[in-house]
């Protein structure tokens, strides 16, 4: 499947391309984190060239097994997991991944990084920072602050702007906050990261939710509950990239339930600037490049000369 940075359809050339504090994709579409790898797996089935970004899955400091098993559950629409951020941690991702990944891949890439201190998040960045095509450093900040009482980074606004301001002393690449949902006061959280530095925000991370094996009676997923996400979640997104974007300055990427062109569309008429796809990926391995070939006929259907034209006044 080949897919153009832009398409000419009916005669009308169509501007797929976007900007993120100055980093241009050729398209908003970008894998998110945890759904995809490291990418150079799936470039045995298709050109992952087409993407406009990658998020490469969440990497900490030291290697991680993650959670015990099962980690997965389906839902209707929708799916937990709870692998709990499973990596080889910074060095091995630096020496061996991304130069795998850059071999199939040649765009601009985007680390996301996890963490359970600020000096951790500060040491991965400092890492990470420098290493070529990395551009965007995104951080996901609903891992448990260990020296915080357990409490989620991202579920406190003073938490959030701490490791945000630590970041932001060891690297000079721009700095995207994932976001967590599972708050009271998503713009709260937004605002306190814009104001520490941010450069960009991410949102939403996955919605906490669990289910119950009816015949067993226990949980499905060992640790009883996970992250939530696909299709069921994309209302619930869309309505935070909308608040978030017309109340922020600085750039939104949208992610929950994305899978068609038209959600691209709609995310990015909410305020997005571009869009992460996650868990249609593990149910259709080429959710991405068929998303990226739909959009120039669904931007001739409404009308959309350029996506950036869709882009929130700020």
């Amino acid at each position: 499947m080949e897919v153009k940075e832009t398409e000419i359809s009916a005669g009308c050339l169509r501007d797929l391309s976007v900007e993120l504090a100055g980093v241009t994709l050729k398209n908003p579409v970008i894998p998110a984190s945890g759904c995809f790898g490291y990418g150079y797996g799936m470039s045995e089935y298709y050109d992952i060239d087409v993407l406009g970004s990658i998020s490469f899955k969440g990497t900490t400091l030291h290697p991680r097994f993650g959670n015990p098993l099962p980690r997965v559950a389906e839902c209707t629409e929708g799916l937990i997991n709870s692998v709990g951020l499973q990596n080889p941690g910074i060095d091995a991702v630096i020496a061996e991944e991304l130069p795998r990944m850059r071999e199939r891949f040649h765009g601009p890439i985007i680390a996301n990084i996890s963490g359970f201190s600020v000096d951790e998040y500060r040491e991965c960045c400092r890492r990470i920072t420098g290493e070529s095509q990395v551009a965007i450093i995104e951080l996901n900040v609903s891992c448990p602050n260990v020296h915080g009482g357990g409490m989620s980074f991202g579920t406190c606004p003073a938490s959030v702007a701490e490791v945000v301001k630590a970041v932001k002393e060891v690297s000079d690449l721009p700095l995207f906050v994932k976001l967590s949902p599972n708050v009271t006061d998503i713009v709260e959280i937004a605002r306190s990261a814009e104001d520490a530095g941010a450069d960009g925000l991410c949102l939403i991370n996955t919605l906490l939710g669990m289910r119950i094996d009816l015949k067993t009676r226990r949980p499905v997923v060992a640790n009883v509950m996970g992250g939530f996400s696909g299709r069921a979640v994309f209302p619930v997104a869309l309505r935070m990239v909308w608040q978030v974007s017309h109340a922020c300055s600085i750039p939104v990427i949208g992610c929950g339930g994305v899978s068609t062109a038209e959600d691209v569309i709609e995310m990015m008429m909410a305020g997005a600037r571009a869009v992460e796809v996650g868990t249609a990926n593990l149910i259709d391995p080429w959710a991405c490049p068929r998303i990226i070939e739909a959009l120039p006929e669904a931007m001739e259907k409404y009308n959309i000369p350029s996506l950036r034209s869709l882009a929130v006044d700020k």
